[in-house]
């Protein structure tokens, strides 16, 4: 046969191979539907062509390309509730055509109640895992409706929301993964902020066989009595607040833009030093001790100052929610100079210029204390107006199920699993200093820092409000840092982190107990002349 005759059969013979790998991995991809999982319906598997993201990202990197991949869409466990309600842990999984061999559950955030794109956003600044070759997960944690707080009336949906959903969708995700791939993931991992960060450390005190390392950011670990902390700050900032014509607080009003920023300012005049530079950020947080007595007005001061009732306020509300005996029922907040940012009065005041707040701790706390934390359901129950010598022992029953305080990792870290947490220290929902207390019992109940810092580091963020923004250096990259971690046992010394609020600086992130200190030479805007002590 002449030699052109053959390169012409070989060359048919390879396009027809091409051409049915090409169909055989796009009838792969439709054929997830047809698995047989257990209580399991797939309504969608469908291959994705390589792109941008259906929605831009809030903050960079925003310019990146997605690649081609299996989007498979389910649900778990579809039921009727027994409030006669529909249920499922609902979920997305994305399969890349070029797999990098890992796994990645996305956490929620709030109340969950709907899938977000299973594209692997980790955080500010960070590519996100989809686009570096990871499979990636989400769910609803097993309700719908993204503001939908009555699921928690109902047992199972309660459980789901809860730690169960985790389990449920990893178990399912991992099959399929495995049958798609013919082989499992090398390394599985969990990434979320809020919520997601409490859903992060959940996975590895409740699952501590399906993760070999998690990213929880600003995790709303103790939830339950959060969303009393929410309520106390909106009682005491709305008792000082001016009223409407039907003497309904308007809570905005409470402080003005200015009045906040005058915190700020004096904050950072008394404690922005303390880590050898005067640079808009207070890391040495330890030896910042901030009473805002220094603000109350005075003759000699009769403006850019506070009143008395607005000293009052600030003291109730930092010094955290207690009962009439004095119980601390949520811990207190650091003063730290993002509580002048757009997104620390997002939560605590809002911008609402009548008595309808759009406060977040009103629109998102009122509503998930009394469907959710408060249990058994009280009809009558005001979230508005708690008995605080009541309220401990009626979010209890959550607080066994839902909140991540255990310290107890033994069998995640012997299979050489890993925690990054990060946390804002300027969060107006979670608080910086709960975090740090939790911490130190995961230290004490952990044979020591040494001992701890092998399983878990802390890396607390000046500035930085809830997840994100605020005055503060809060673009970064904890994935890579934890798969280095995990995969070449390389800890991670310092994290190296820039923010669009700040332009042209970067900064390390340190492991607490450390802080980022000048080292009294070098362009201060630069990380590499910084050290963590």
């Amino acid at each position: 046969m002449p030699s052109s005759v053959i390169r012409a059969h070989l060359s048919m013979t390879l396009s027809v191979l091409i051409l049915c790998g090409a169909r055989a991995n796009a009838e792969t991809c439709a054929g997830i539907s047809k698995y047989a999982l257990s209580d399991t319906v797939v309504t969608s598997a469908e291959t994705i062509p390589a792109g941008k993201p259906e929605a831009a990202p809030p903050m960079p990197p925003s310019d990146f390309t997605l690649p081609e991949h299996c989007k498979v869409v389910g649900s778990i466990h579809q039921r009727i509730g027994a409030d006669k309600e529909t249920y499922a842990i609902q979920f997305e999984l994305r399969l890349p055509t070029n797999w990098n061999g890992k796994f990645l559950f996305q956490g929620g955030g709030g109340l969950d109640g709907v899938v977000r794109p299973a594209t692997g956003m980790i955080g500010f600044g960070a590519l996100p895992a989809l686009a570096r070759g990871y499979a990636v997960v989400s769910t609803d944690a097993g309700h719908q409706g993204i503001s939908n707080s009555r699921f928690g009336r109902e047992q199972q949906a309660r459980l789901d929301y809860a730690y169960q959903a985790i389990g449920e969708v990893t178990k399912i995700a991992k099959e399929i993964l495995a049958r798609y791939y013919a082989k499992p993931a090398s390394h599985s991992y969990f990434a979320g902020c809020s919520n997601g960060g409490r859903q992060g450390l959940m996975a590895a005190q409740r699952f501590p066989f399906e993760f070999d390392g998690v990213v929880a950011g600003d995790p709303g670990f103790r939830l339950s009595h959060a969303a009393i902390g929410e309520a106390w700050d909106t009682e005491t900032f709305e008792s000082i607040a001016p009223v409407d014509a039907s003497g309904r607080p308007i809570l905005s009003k409470a402080f003005s833009e200015s009045d906040l920023e005058l915190v700020s300012k004096a904050v950072l005049d008394q404690c922005d030093a303390l880590d050898g530079i005067k640079d808009g950020e207070i890391n040495n947080l330890s030896a910042c001790k901030f009473d805002p007595e220094v603000l109350v007005c005075g003759q000699s001061e009769p403006t850019h100052c506070l009143s008395r009732k607005q000293i009052g306020a600030l003291k109730r509300s930092f010094n955290g929610a207690h009962s009439s005996s004095g119980e601390m029922l949520y811990t207190s907040w650091p003063y730290d100079a993002g509580i002048s940012s757009m997104a620390w009065r997002s939560w605590k005041l809002g911008t609402s210029e009548t008595a309808e707040s759009n406060a977040a701790n009103v629109t998102l706390g009122a509503s998930s204390l009394r469907d959710y934390f408060v249990h058994p359901f009280l009809p009558d129950f005001d979230p508005m107006h708690l008995n605080y010598d009541k309220i401990a022992a009626q979010v209890e029953e959550t607080h066994a199920i839902n909140d991540a305080t255990s310290t107890d990792y033994g069998t995640f870290a012997a299979r050489g699993g890993k925690v990054i947490v990060y946390q804002g220290m300027s969060d107006p929902v979670f608080s910086a200093n709960d975090m740090i207390q939790y911490y130190d019992r995961f230290i004490h109940d952990n044979g020591g820092v040494q001992n701890a810092q092998s399983i878990a580091r802390l890396f607390l963020i000046p500035g930085m409000a809830h997840c994100a923004m605020g005055p503060a250096t809060d673009q970064f990259d904890a994935l890579t840092e934890l798969e280095k971690w995990v995969e070449k046992g390389q800890a991670p010394q310092r994290i190296l982190a820039t923010g669009r609020a700040l332009p042209n600086r970067t900064r390390p992130l340190c492991p607490y107990p450390q802080y980022a200190s000048y080292v009294a030479t070098g362009n201060p805007e630069d990380a590499a002349n910084f050290v963590c002590k």
